[in-house]
């Protein structure tokens, strides 16, 4: 299961790196789908999540 959310929080988070129009509802998600894949990850799991945490901020200030 953990792997399955991990790719979802991938994938969002890259599909908004790539898009112009981005709705506080699509950063939402993607936030929402990292915090569900951090509780049952491993540690280098965990790291990857960290990293798209920091690009989806990237991708919020952006938009701000």
């Amino acid at each position: 299961m953990a792997n399955q959310l991990l790719q979802q929080a991938r994938e969002f988070t890259e599909r908004l790196k790539h898009q112009n129009d981005i709705s506080q509802d699509d950063i939402d998600k993607a936030k929402n789908a990292i915090s569900s894949a951090f509780a049952n990850s491993t540690e280098a799991e965990k790291e990857l999540l960290q990293q798209y945490q920091q690009e989806l901020d990237a991708v919020d200030f952006r938009n701000s």
